[in-house]
This record gives C-alpha cells, structure tokens and sequence, in this order.
C-alpha cells in the first residue's frame, strides 16, 4: 500500500505531494498534466521497477526523468510494508541513468496490479517477485515483475530467464479455453467475475469453444449476447474485450499468488494495490456507472483477508457520481491535477456530492462552464451578456440580439433550460 509520494525536479511540476488515502484515490484532470505519469511512479514506488523497462514492447510505462538534469532529482514515498511503515528517497543518477535508493532487499509492498490505459497489465507478486534467501544471503534471483502488452494479455508471454525460455503467462484465450474444459472452480469464477464487472442486468453467458479456422488449432472462447448464441471472444466489442481482460489479469493474478505461495510456503499478501489508468476506457456510461464499485468489490472478493487499496485515473464525471454511494472521506480521496499559469498543481480536492453528473461537469473537479458543446456555450454567455447590457465585449458574429437568438436556436435544442430565460427577456425588451 502505498501512503506517500513526494517528487522534486520529476514530473509535470517542480515539486509534487501527496498523501493518499488507505482504499480509493481517484485522480482526475485534463490531458497532458501528468495523471498517467504519476501512476507510473506509483507502481515502481511500490515495486521498484519501470513498466517499459521490464518489456519494451509496452508503450508507455517509460523510466522518470529530471525535468532539469544539472539539478538534483528526487522520488521519496513511504509504502505500508508487510510489517510495518517503510519510507524511501531515491535519487536521481545522470551518469548511470537510474535511480538510485537505498541498497539491500526493499520493503514488500504486497500484491500489486497496475491496468494500462491500452489494455496491458504490470503484476508484482510478493511469492515470485520479491526477493528470495540462500544460505542465510538476501538474492534477486527472481523475475522483476509481469508485465504484459495488451496483445500478450491475451496471447501470452515468453520471455528468457536464466538463459532458458519460460512461459510468463499463457494468455487469456488459452488459459479460459483450459478452465472452460476443466469444467472446475476458475470457470465459474471467470464467470462470476464477467458477471460483476458487466452493467447492471447485462449477464454474461460463456458459450461454446470454437476454432477460428481450418488451419488454426486454437480453441477460442466464445460468450452468448442478446444477438448471437456464441460469439467469439476476439470478435467482440472493445468495451467488452476491456471488461474480459480485466477479469481475466484480476483472476490470474489472484490464481498465481495462491498456487505460488502455497508452493514456497508463504502466507498470502495482506495488502493489495490497484493502479487502474482510465478506468473509464472504451466502456459506455452504463458500464462506466458500475465499474469502479465493481473493481473494488471483486479485488476485495478475491483477496478476503487483505487490505485493497485502488488508485485510479479518470476523464468521466460519471465514474466520480458513481463513487457518491461508497466514497468514505475517511479512507477515500479525490485529486485533481490542474494548470495554474505555466504550473501544474496537484491538489486534494475536499469531497462533495454533485448528483447529477452535469454537476460533476461544471464543477471544480472537471472546470466546465457548462455541459452543453462549445458552441452552445458561446451562445448563452452573449446572450447572458446580452441581457446584462454588457454589449462591447461580444464577438462580431453575436453582435447583436437577432444574431445571438439565430445561433442559439441553431444550437440549443428546443427544451433546453436556457430558453425559459431568453423568451422573457425578449417578450419585456418587445413590450418596453
């Protein structure tokens, strides 16, 4: 778990803090002002590692580098250990290109599972990836982490380990091919999880193993929809290629933890941390209405006697209402990255209810004047003008009345909430 994260000459911003809460972080703001980033550094604060240096295939997951090199550049955070609360500081070395920390064996942050904004998933597992002890010795002889492209999530990964090639991973299509024959518990737990990930009333069925091909062997999973009796997993939308990658890393993940430990001896990591970029990502709103209550309930599920801890970024005022029900200002928090000048600001932002998720638009959170389009906005702010007297200051094309009551009729529809307001203006300005 982590608790901390402190950045100086790192990142979008000169210095950065931030305390997160102990269950739900969710981070907000516009495109480009380092969300994503932050999550990068939050994966390897609590692993170690950069994504992008595990596999290069990944496209994002890149190393951290000082926005000015002549000065010194420094990552420290403090993670919840297995034991107890450990804080770091690392720093940045020019001349080796890494960063450079504290030496001897790292704090153990327990199972961590990073989903990527394009499908891809990072998993450290504390029972194949933390460090292992030989005759009394601390050794790395271990595999860093698992990290996978949205490709390999569904096909696999091989990699070289000790000079001999070893499967990470069998990938999704092989792996829920498998359980489907088994006809055993990952099936129905595969199942069960599609079923709490999808929207309310939406259940997903698993239909028949198929083949793709005459010449491809492969059996591929297929899932029942209102429209088809088996469509073939590869075929199905993106949306729902997001939600089957998501229960398939979170069950595999969970499913090698406890075969793992079980084999070394281990008692089963007591904490979990979820990093999820645009938890929002390719999923309509009805979807996106339960996804984040989901996540957290299956991690919680799976994991039963561990702490969870999610952060999350997001885009989607929808994903924020959908927190209203469960958000616990004790143990949840909210973050907003924005622009102030040329600075980036990272801020807690205090907790507050917006219901609507036009609300949620117009708030501080998101920044919008309103949750109309761009055009329909310009319009109501020259007629709000308008109706003010404050006329010298109106672009040359909603100069006058007839102009401003022409684009808002070209661009608002007929029930808008505006048109109550222009109507009586226009009926006291005619009738004065």
């Amino acid at each position: 778990m982590l608790e901390f994260l402190r950045l100086e000459n790192v990142g979008p911003a000169p210095s950065i803090e931030m305390e997160l809460a102990p269950r739900l972080n969710l981070l907000t703001g516009d495109n480009g002002l380092g969300k994503s980033f932050l999550l990068d550094v939050a994966w390897w604060a609590l692993t170690q590692k950069w994504p992008q240096d595990l596999n290069p295939s990944l496209t994002s997951g890149y190393r951290a580098m000082p926005r000015d090199v002549t000065k010194p550049a420094r990552i420290g955070f403090r993670i919840q250990s297995k034991t107890k609360p450990v804080e770091y500081t690392s720093t940045y070395s020019p001349r080796d290109q890494r960063w450079v920390g504290k030496p001897g064996r790292p704090a153990n942050p327990g199972l961590v599972i990073y989903a990527h904004a394009d499908g891809g998933f990072s998993v450290w597992d504390p029972a194949r990836n933390y460090w292992k002890t030989k005759s009394g010795e601390d050794i790395q002889e271990t595999i860093p982490a698992y990290v996978f492209t949205a490709y390999e999530v569904w096909w696999g990964r091989e990699a070289i380990f000790e000079g001999k090639p070893v499967k990470l991973c069998r990938g999704l299509v092989e792996d829920w091919s498998i359980w489907i024959r088994e006809k055993g518990e990952l099936a129905a737990m595969m199942t069960g999880i599609l079923n709490k990930l999808s929207a309310s009333g939406e259940q997903i069925s698993v239909g028949p193993l198929l083949r793709l091909s005459v010449n491809d062997a492969r059996d591929i999973p297929s899932i029942k929809t209102a429209y088809a009796d088996a469509v073939r997993v590869v075929h199905a939308s993106a949306g729902m290629r997001r939600i089957m990658g998501l229960a398939y890393m979170l069950l595999w993940s969970w499913e090698e933890h406890v075969r793992n430990s079980e084999l070394t001896g281990d008692v089963r990591a007591q904490q979990v941390t979820m990093i999820f970029d645009e938890i929002e990502s390719h999923l309509h709103p009805r979807w996106q209405r339960t996804i984040l209550k989901s996540v957290l309930s299956i991690t919680e599920s799976l994991h039963l006697e561990a702490t969870v801890q999610l952060i999350a970024a997001t885009h989607s005022p929808l994903i924020l209402a959908s927190a209203e029900p469960l958000f616990d200002s004790e143990k949840d928090k909210l973050f907003t990255l924005s622009l102030q000048g040329d600075k980036v600001l990272v801020q807690e932002q205090p907790w507050s209810a917006q219901g609507d998720v036009a609300n949620w638009l117009v708030s501080d959170t998101f920044g919008l004047k309103q949750g109309r389009s761009f055009e329909a906005e310009r319009a109501i702010e020259a007629a709000e003008a308008w109706m003010r007297g404050e006329t010298t200051e109106l672009p040359a094309e909603l100069a006058t009345q007839d102009q401003i009551h022409a684009e808002l009729l070209r661009v608002l529809a007929g029930h808008d909430s505006f048109w109550p307001r222009w109507v009586v203006f226009q009926e006291r300005a005619q009738g004065s």
